[in-house]
């Protein structure tokens, strides 16, 4: 079984790819086979979530390019980007899963949240695509992609360049209302 251990920034040669949706790809224990039925096993850092184009290797240098499998969505766009925005809003408050791109957002199918969203007024679209949703602002690799190899990962490997969270988390937090008269 080939085991998969270590994510690498480049190679200058791909063993194989391994095709998969997004679900397991956010998982950081994972055995599956390759298109060649070749069995796999990757073992990455907790939390880690693979994204397309993203290399792991093996202990033996065997490297294996990951690739977002085609899965049912729906591509979301509206008419103002104001309106864009307010659908943005309301899937976040939801905590949905929410591929963010230019001029569009990108989900998995739900059926209810297709009704609310035509509700906002957007156009909801079925189709199979790759997903690539954001990675929340308190993760451990907050950043997204758009198609390239060109993203930050912060893995142990010495990168020219890398971060962690997209806002600091903090210990304890108040939280503000617009009214509160606890002070007054």
């Amino acid at each position: 079984m080939l085991i998969l251990n270590a994510k690498v920034a480049h190679t200058d040669s791909i063993y194989a790819q391994l095709v998969l949706p997004y679900e397991l790809r956010e998982n950081s224990r994972l055995r599956t086979a390759l298109a060649s039925g070749e069995e796999v096993a990757i073992f990455t850092q907790r939390g880690t979530v693979l994204r397309n184009n993203d290399l792991l290797s093996s202990d033996d240098g065997r490297v294996v390019q990951i690739v977002s499998a085609n899965e049912p969505t729906y591509r979301i766009t509206c008419n103002t980007p104001h309106d864009l925005l307010r659908c943005a809003f309301h899937l976040g408050n939801r905590h949905t899963m929410t591929q963010v791109a230019d001029g569009f957002l990108r989900i998995n199918q739900d059926s209810v949240l297709k009704e609310m969203l035509e509700g906002l007024g957007a156009t909801v679209v079925e189709e199979d695509a790759q997903f690539e949703p954001e990675s929340g602002a308190y993760s451990a690799g907050g950043h997204h992609h758009h198609g390239d190899h060109d993203h930050d990962h912060d893995h142990g490997h010495n990168h020219s360049h890398s971060h962690g969270p997209l806002a600091p988390i903090p210990t304890r937090q108040k939280i503000h209302r617009g009214i509160d008269t606890k002070g007054s």
